[in-house]
């Protein structure tokens, strides 16, 4: 692999990917804009021109946003690698770490690399976090956040990926150094092992962390709940109410947790806006993905594509050319292995972006066949009222761009979902 062909093959590809989203989001900046003046016939008895204009204002509002983070993105992320930017920070840790004990060094050199560069990368990030829930979503009525509440959840986050990831990343570097050939595979057990444990602690352990949950207590909604998942033959740990509203005012219900630790989770915004019968048939909906394993199948493609890259990895740390074609000297004292595992994760991305619509069309047949066992558990006209107050309440465009939502959308438009409901 020559150095030259991967620094042009990379530039080519972040220009390719960069000029993609800019056009996709131009596409649907104007298409929404164009349709902003008139509902829709399929939703004029139901969605006021008044919501219809507030969603294509929100759409676009996010749209422009996102292409100004874009070409920053893009930017820095040219700055990190071909322009030298890790290059720079590479050397400080170097030289950071020869304060350290002589046995400490190698592990704390490359623990301090990745930490100034998350450091460095959420500094940046910050600003544009700010704008779009303190501006955007604040001038659309949705941001309920305080700046207090904001600051309290990013210390907690710190707190918590600190517990979390530094473990599991000195873990990975000791055998990126210490597990021979093939520390690939035991470094993607570990990191399997990790993420099945996060799936476990996650519902009683972490996410209390940031909200409060509180056992549902509407009798009426209750009862109908659990007679669904008794229909279905689906078990829960149990049924609670998220304070979602203390961050957003909008709405979901998920399932959390593995196995015997999964829980039926509702944010109390969407107990304030839809009914026991919509309520009903949004929870089949998330039970058609369990009956239909569209959840244990996406773990599993999760760990095969996981094992990909583990595997490509651990082919490219071994390759000078990976680092200097990306900007880096490889380091001649030194491990070298939180350089490949950053550089990785920089540019994988990269070249990852253009399977998006792969994705996003098994994505969105997995809804449809969602939608189609809620509305043979439950109800298929509750099941499009809700959607429909969802759509309105979140202000979800309903003249999409086509060409954009095929690329990007994990679920089906409002108008297709509907239609097929109504089939």
């Amino acid at each position: 692999m020559s150095p030259t062909l991967l620094s042009l093959a990379f530039a080519l590809a972040l220009a390719a990917s960069t000029l993609l989203k800019f056009w996709l989001a131009s596409r649907q900046i104007r298409h929404v804009a164009t349709h902003r003046g008139e509902v829709p016939a399929a939703f004029a008895e139901n969605v006021t021109l008044e919501a219809h204009q507030k969603a294509a204002d929100y759409t676009i509002a996010r749209a422009r946003f996102g292409l100004l983070a874009l070409a920053f993105n893009a930017a820095v992320l040219l700055g990190w690698t071909l322009l030298g930017g890790l290059q720079l920070l590479n050397g400080w840790a170097l030289a950071a770490s020869q304060m350290l004990p002589a046995a400490w060094q190698p592990m704390g050199y490359q623990l301090a690399l990745v930490a100034a560069f998350i450091l460095i990368g959420g500094l940046l990030d910050l600003p544009w976090e700010l704008w779009s829930t303190f501006r955007i979503e604040q001038a659309f009525s949705f941001n309920h956040t305080t700046l207090r509440l904001y600051v309290t959840d990013m210390a907690k986050g710190v707190l918590v990926g600190l517990a979390l990831g530094v473990p599991i990343l000195a873990l990975i570097l000791w055998l990126m150094g210490a597990a021979g050939t093939y520390w690939w595979l035991w470094a993607w057990g570990a990191w399997m092992g990790f993420n099945l444990l996060v799936m476990v602690i996650y519902p009683s352990v972490i996410a209390p962390l940031f909200n409060k949950f509180e056992p549902l207590a509407d009798t009426a909604v209750k009862a109908r709940v659990e007679g669904l998942m008794a229909r279905c033959g689906f078990k829960a740990k149990g049924l609670f109410v998220m304070d979602g509203s203390r961050r957003s005012a909008h709405a979901n219900a998920y399932f959390s947790g593995f196995g015997p630790a999964k829980r039926v989770v509702f944010f109390d915004t969407l107990l304030n806006k839809l009914d026991t019968a919509e309520l009903e048939a949004v929870l089949a909906h998330e039970l058609g993905h369990f009956k239909h394993r569209h959840i244990t199948k996406r773990i599993v493609m999760m760990f095969a594509m996981s094992l990909a890259g583990f595997a490509l990895l651990g082919w490219l740390a071994q390759q000078p050319a990976f680092y200097l074609g990306l900007g880096v000297a490889p380091n001649l004292a030194a491990p070298n292995d939180a350089l490949a595992l950053m550089l990785f994760l920089l540019v994988g991305p990269v070249f990852g972006f253009f399977v998006t619509p792969i994705a996003a069309h098994f994505s969105r047949r997995d809804e449809f066949q969602a939608d189609a066992y809620a509305r043979a558990q439950a109800s298929g006209p509750d099941l499009s009222s809700a959607l429909l107050k969802l759509h309105k309440d979140n202000a979800g465009t309903l003249t999409p761009d086509p060409v954009y939502a095929r690329f990007y959308y994990s679920h089906p438009p409002a108008a297709e979902r509907l239609a097929a409901l109504a089939s």
